[in-house]
């Protein structure tokens, strides 16, 4: 399962969800989407619905410091430019 990202300020909303869909499709995951009015920190809420992964149209769409707070717990998606972000490893127990 995926969790889809698109910032709610983006110029192109329709034509980004459109996007983010289709490679969702394409990479064969279930969707889902955040509530539009939630203020939890993404990578909290990738973290409670057990995403696998974020999908968003680029990583313009979240900002440096969000994109490595996802990163320890999913992988990153995008659609333009087309990259995969692996999730951190987790950290061995002590």
């Amino acid at each position: 399962m995926a969790l889809g990202w698109v910032h709610p300020e983006s110029a192109a909303l329709d034509w980004d969800i459109a996007q983010v869909r289709r490679l969702a499709r394409h990479l064969g995951y279930r969707l889902v989407w955040p509530p539009e009015t939630s203020r939890i920190p993404l990578a909290d809420q990738a973290r409670t619905a057990g995403a696998d992964a974020v999908i968003t149209p680029s990583t313009e769409h979240l900002g440096i410091l969000t994109l490595h707070a996802v990163m320890g717990v999913a992988d990153v998606e995008t659609v333009t430019p087309r990259l995969s972000f692996a999730r951190w490893p987790a950290k061995p127990d002590p």
